[in-house]
C-alpha cells in the first residue's frame, strides 16, 4: 500500500502543527527551511552552525506557534524568531563588538559595470566585522529601521546608523580593491 502525502493549505498546516502533527510539522520544515536557513546564514558564517540555528529556531516555532494570530505574513513571523535565534547565537559566542557612536556619514556608491555573485557578495558580508555585519543585514537585507535595530540588540540608535555606514564603507572598500585587483590580473 502506497502512502500518499497530503498537503495542507498554510492556514491549515498551521493548525495541524499547533496541535502537533508530525506530518505538518514535516510539512512546515520542508517547505520554509530553505529560506529560513539563508536567513541564519546571513548572520552566521559556517553553514553547520547556521544549521544548528535554524534548528533550535524550528523547535521555537513548533513550541510557540500556537501565539501566531494570523495577522501578517506567518513566514516573516519565523522569519524574525531566525533572526533573534541568529543573533542570540553571536552574542552566546560573545563574537559581536560595536563601537559606539563612531560618526560615518559617507554614503557609498558602487560602480553601475560591477556585477558581483552571491556568494561573493555574502563572502564580502560574512568578512565584515560581526557587529557591522549583523546592523548591515537587518538594515539592508531585512529592511529594519535603525530604532528596531537598536531595540533588538540593545545598543543605541547612533550605535546602529555608525555600524551601518562602517559596514558600507567597509565593503565598498573591498569591492573597489576587488575590482582594481581584477582588472589588472585579467
Amino acid at each position: 500500500m502506497k502512502i500518499i502525502p497530503i498537503k495542507y493549505s498554510e492556514e491549515k498546516l498551521i493548525e495541524q502543527v499547533k496541535q502537533q502533527n508530525r506530518l505538518a510539522q514535516k510539512q512546515l520544515y520542508d517547505r520554509f527551511s530553505p529560506s529560513l536557513l539563508s536567513t541564519c546564514r546571513q548572520y552566521i558564517k559556517d553553514i553547520h552552525e547556521a544549521e544548528d540555528v535554524m534548528l533550535v529556531g524550528f523547535m521555537k516555532i513548533f513550541q510557540n506557534i500556537g501565539q501566531y494570530k494570523f495577522a501578517g505574513s506567518f513566514e516573516g513571523w519565523m522569519r524574525r524568531i531566525m533572526i533573534y535565534e541568529s543573533i542570540d547565537f553571536i552574542r552566546q559566542k560573545k563574537q559581536m563588538h560595536f563601537t559606539e557612536d563612531v560618526n560615518y556619514t559617507e554614503e557609498i556608491h558602487f560602480e553601475n559595470d560591477s556585477f558581483y555573485e552571491v556568494e561573493a557578495i555574502q563572502k564580502l558580508i560574512d568578512n565584515l566585522p560581526e557587529g557591522c555585519k549583523v546592523v548591515f543585514v537587518l538594515s539592508v537585507i531585512e529592511g529594519y529601521k535603525h530604532q528596531e535595530i537598536a531595540e533588538m540588540l540593545q545598543i543605541s540608535v547612533g550605535t546602529s546608523k555608525s555600524q551601518l555606514a562602517h559596514a558600507r564603507k567597509l565593503l565598498q572598500e573591498r569591492i573597489q580593491t576587488k575590482d582594481i585587483i581584477n582588472r589588472h590580473f585579467k
